[in-house]
């Protein structure tokens, strides 16, 4: 069960949901929090704990693709994003392309 505003990004909250068993997976807002550094923290505590993370984007999002090179950087190997309908969810969904890119080099 994907958890999205009882945890919030946040490692505090999301360390109480795992000692009470309320959820398998947190939906991850990179902005929602403050720092790329308290989302990693949130992100690193929930694989611990055996949960899976779901990358997320907000309201009025941009061309640009922070939030995919973010799910691959850690792995996350979801996204949500939305339909592939609109420039910037586009943009995101190509940036996908780079994990396979780097397997084919390994070669």
């Amino acid at each position: 069960m994907v958890r999205d505003d009882l945890f919030v990004t946040n490692s505090e909250r999301l360390s109480r949901g795992i000692s009470e068993g309320v959820a398998n997976s947190i939906l991850i807002k990179v902005n929602q929090i403050g720092t790329l550094t308290e989302t990693f923290t949130t992100i690193e505590m929930a694989k611990r704990a055996g949960y899976t993370c779901v990358i997320s984007h907000r309201s009025g999002e941009t061309e640009d693709t922070t939030l995919a090179d973010i799910a691959v950087a850690v792995n996350a190997g979801q996204i949500k994003t939305g339909a592939p309908a609109r420039t910037d969810r586009v943009a995101k969904y190509n940036q996908f392309r780079i994990p396979m890119v780097l397997r084919s080099r390994l070669y």
